[in-house]
């Protein structure tokens, strides 16, 4: 027996939700998610049961299929608190629709309409997502065709496809919460003073930094872009102009910096090879759009449907109209 089927075996025991949640976090816990995939394969595998329903494993994947978006559906399998609540409301919810389907009320006129229309809205986000799937397969098929079609929104936005302009910097900080912001500014007004002196950054940085790296990099922080940085920190390396340009003492999130430029790249156009995943994904992405947003639009604008206007006005409630204020009669004084 592999480990995957120890654990489907451990949860298929008698016992408590608990137990069960349990051996179904540990499974996600231990062995990932493939191996819950495995387990959960086991559809009509009995989990609880009571004197009126049984809760299988194919209950369980659906409403978590239905309930939690899929990148969050892991780490809830590994909580077995929130998992066993969820066996326990599922559970009871299946003992109560079946002590509601025994008592007749799934024949009560009004909650037959109700079923009925919550079956179609089920159906229609399933059609949906046949819809999406179909247009994704189509795509797919056609992948030469729309990588013709990439090159030439790649020739007409080559703009859209360059790196942005980057810097190369170096820094040394003086961490604010070893000592308060004035004594900070401070050694970074002294230390700017010995590297305008003619000190060496990497050796001063090595010493005085409280930038761990600074020890083994000498402060150097390599090429980065707008955006990747503290911004305070971020804006000031991109204001010094020349290579070698040492700013004066700058505040940001980790306390305060002298930073010098250590070289400047302008933006560069990045090749269609680089930039070709990235296309064909938006136009995958827009093909799956434009396929669904055609199929409802159809509906919506179908020739041969027929409104009857009359009975649709008779559903407009008329609220009573607010009085003007501007024709109100002005308050008494007293």
């Amino acid at each position: 027996m592999n480990v995957c089927n120890r654990f489907i075996s451990a949860a298929a025991s008698p016992g408590s939700l608990q137990r069960i949640a349990g051996a179904l976090a540990l499974a996600a816990l231990v062995i990932g998610t493939d191996c819950l995939a495995q387990a959960l394969k086991a559809e009509d595998e009995v989990l609880a049961e009571n004197a009126l329903v049984k809760l299988t494993r194919a209950d369980y994947v659906t409403d978590l299929l239905m309930r939690v978006p899929a990148e969050m559906r892991a780490e809830f399998a590994a909580n077995p608190t929130r998992l066993t609540m969820f066996l326990n409301t599922l559970l009871i919810d299946k003992t109560l629709a079946k002590q509601a389907r025994d008592a007749g009320l799934d024949r009560d006129p009004e909650i037959s309409r109700r079923l009925a229309l919550e079956a179609d809205r089920v159906l229609a986000v399933a059609m949906v997502g046949k819809i999406e799937r179909d247009a994704a397969a189509e795509f797919d098929a056609r992948e030469v065709d729309f990588l013709a079609k990439a090159r030439e929104v790649y020739a007409l936005n080559k703009e859209k496809y360059k790196t942005s302009e980057q810097v190369s910097a170096s820094t040394i900080l003086f961490d604010t919460t070893k000592r308060d912001d004035a004594a900070a500014l401070a050694l970074a007004k002294e230390v700017r003073a010995r590297l305008v002196a003619g000190a060496d950054f990497a050796k001063v940085a090595a010493e005085v930094s409280d930038d761990p790296t600074a020890k083994t990099n000498g402060g150097e922080l390599g090429w980065f872009g707008p955006g990747k940085m503290d911004p305070a920190f971020s804006k000031a390396a991109y204001g010094l102009k020349n290579t070698g340009d040492l700013s004066e003492p700058v505040k940001s999130s980790f306390g305060w910096h002298v930073i010098r430029l250590d070289g400047r790249r302008p933006p560069r156009e990045v090749p269609f090879e680089r930039a070709q995943k990235q296309i064909m994904a938006e136009l995958r992405t827009r093909y799956i759009k434009d396929a669904r947003e055609a199929k409802l639009a159809a509906i919506s604008h179908d020739p041969a449907m027929k409104v009857n206007q009359a009975a649709v006005d008779s559903l407009l409630v008329k609220l009573p109209e607010m009085p003007d204020p501007s024709k109100l009669p002005a308050p008494k004084s007293h």
